[in-house]
């Protein structure tokens, strides 16, 4: 892999740029993106404090489009307007969708039925105003699934993102009509399940993401993940498909503007 290889089309549908790890150089990242080729970057919120704050990066960055969501882990934290407010912040014309939303039950950082509840209601929220939605799902694979078909998807479906689940739950969430995006993890080496995801996948369902600051491609790992890193997903998954880089990063920046409807 090319550190300093720069592709003409590249994409991360899934960074937090808006975190304080990134407050010292926040411009320098966005730079080596834009360096390494990147065309466009969604920024995601997960409450409403960095949704609000992401609209704002992606005011002032012309690559940059956001969500608007409550994470799982902040789901007790949400005041009783929250969806007003994440309702009044989806009419904002750089954001493009609702999330990231779901369960996380490996950290549990939010009581389950809280969890549950709030993944529920932005899912109504987000019908309401059909924007498409991100998914968070982290070993809640069979509630998520439950949940999502009990309550319907908005016409402009989703993704599920940093996808950590095995082929026939991929399966069941292209059946749905979701995307599939891949992260960092597919580098790794004992990660076998998530490569063969990622070349089941068909390409035109298929994501790429850095989920920025964290989870870091090999050979970065333990360091700061950033968007410009986009690029190590970009070269692993293209050998998986016996494709080129170049090509994988054209098709994937193309299935993320027409997820997110952005021309």
């Amino acid at each position: 892999m090319n550190t300093k290889q720069k592709y003409s089309y590249m994409v991360d549908s899934h960074a937090h740029l808006d975190l304080r790890n990134f407050n010292r150089d926040r411009k320098k990242v966005i730079q080596r993106a834009m360096d390494r080729g990147l065309k466009l970057i969604i920024n995601i919120g997960i409450d409403l404090f960095t949704s609000q704050r992401s609209i704002s990066l992606a005011e002032k960055y012309p690559l940059i489009y956001t969500s608007v969501g409550i994470h799982p882990h902040n789901a007790a934290k949400v005041p009783p307007d929250y969806l007003q407010k994440l309702e009044e912040m989806t009419h904002h014309p750089k954001v493009v969708a609702l999330g990231e939303m779901g369960l996380d039950f490996y950290r549990d950082r939010s009581p389950r039925p809280v969890q549950r509840e709030v993944f529920r209601q932005q899912l109504r929220l987000a019908k309401k105003v059909n924007k498409p939605i991100i998914i968070h799902d982290r070993d809640a694979h069979k509630e998520i699934v439950k949940i999502l078909e009990e309550e319907g998807l908005p016409d402009s479906k989703g993704v599920i993102h940093c996808f950590s689940g095995d082929l026939d739950l991929a399966k069941k969430c292209l059946e749905m009509g979701f995307y599939i995006s891949i992260a960092g993890p597919v580098t790794y080496a004992k990660n076998h399940k998530l490569r063969e995801v990622a070349a089941a996948v068909p390409l035109k369902r298929l994501l790429i993401e850095t989920d920025a600051p964290f989870l870091p491609p090999v050979p970065l790992r333990g360091k700061r993940n950033e968007p410009a890193y986009v690029t190590y997903v970009a070269e692993k998954v293209a050998a998986l498909k016996y494709i080129s880089t170049e090509d994988l990063g054209r098709i994937c920046l193309e299935n993320t503007q027409r997820l997110f409807s952005i021309e």
